[in-house]
C-alpha cells in the first residue's frame, strides 16, 4: 500500500529484457538506502518487489502483464522515474490509498499553464475513466492527484510547482504515456452496485433519492 506522495526521482540504471519479462535496475539515493530484498517499492506507480541490492541500484523483476499494462516497458537507461516506498504504520497519509496495481495507461493530450500551476488533460480508456469523478482521487504515474474535470474520453488535473519539480509529470509532454490507478474505493462501490442491485440497502438508497438510474 502507498499514498501517492513521491519521495524522489530515481534513475533507470539499466533494463535487461527477455522473452515476456524484464529485470529493471533503478538508482535512488533516498528510497533505496533503506531497501532490502522483498520490500515493495512503487516505480511510476507500479508496485514492484526488490529482487536484489547492488552498490548503487536495486533490481526488480517485471512480468509480461506489467510490461503490457503499464509504461514500464517503454523505459530505457537514464530515464527518471517516480519512487515511493510502501506505507508504514507510522507514515503520514498525505495523499490517498494507492495499491500500486495500475489499471491502464493514459496519454497526455494537453498541457498548459494556469497561473503558477499547470493544467494537464489526459486521454483515458473507458475502463479507467468510469471510476473517476470530479474532485475525486487518481494516481498518475503513482502521484496522488485530484481530478478537476471528467470529459467524454479524458480527465484533467492541475499540478502545483512543487509537484512539477519533484515528479515525472513536470517534464512529460503531449503524447507521453502515464500509468493510471483510480481510487480503490470507487472500484468497490462500482462492484457493489453491479452485483448487488437487488439488495435492501440499494433499494432503500433508490427510494430515498440518494442514487438514481443504477
Amino acid at each position: 500500500m502507498f499514498t501517492g506522495l513521491i519521495i524522489e526521482l530515481g534513475e533507470v540504471a539499466s533494463i535487461e529484457r527477455s522473452t515476456g519479462s524484464a529485470r529493471l535496475f533503478v538508482r535512488g539515493s533516498e528510497v533505496m538506502k533503506d531497501a532490502a530484498p522483498g520490500d515493495s517499492i512503487a516505480i511510476n506507480g507500479v508496485c514492484l518487489t526488490v529482487a536484489s541490492m547492488g552498490n548503487d541500484a536495486a533490481s526488480f523483476d517485471v512480468s509480461h502483464e506489467t510490461l503490457r499494462s503499464t509504461n514500464l516497458g517503454n523505459l530505457k537507461r537514464g530515464d527518471r522515474v517516480n519512487l515511493e516506498p510502501s506505507l508504514r504504520p507510522d507514515s503520514k497519509l498525505g495523499g490517498h490509498f494507492v495499491t500500486g496495481h495500475v489499471d491502464g495507461t493514459g496519454r497526455i493530450r494537453a498541457k498548459r499553464p494556469e497561473g503558477t500551476a499547470i493544467k494537464i488533460e489526459i486521454e483515458t480508456p473507458g475502463f479507467v475513466l468510469k471510476y473517476l469523478v470530479e474532485k475525486g482521487s487518481v494516481a498518475v504515474d503513482g502521484i496522488s492527484l485530484t481530478v478537476v474535470d471528467v470529459l467524454e474520453d479524458a480527465f484533467s488535473v492541475v499540478i502545483i510547482p512543487h509537484t512539477a519539480k519533484l515528479t515525472t509529470i513536470g517534464f512529460k509532454g503531449v503524447g507521453d504515456t502515464v500509468n493510471l490507478e483510480p481510487d480503490i474505493l470507487a472500484k468497490y462501490v462500482a462492484k457493489f452496485l453491479q452485483t448487488d442491485k437487488d439488495s435492501s440497502l440499494l433499494s432503500a438508497l433508490k427510494k430515498s433519492g440518494f442514487i438514481n438510474n443504477v
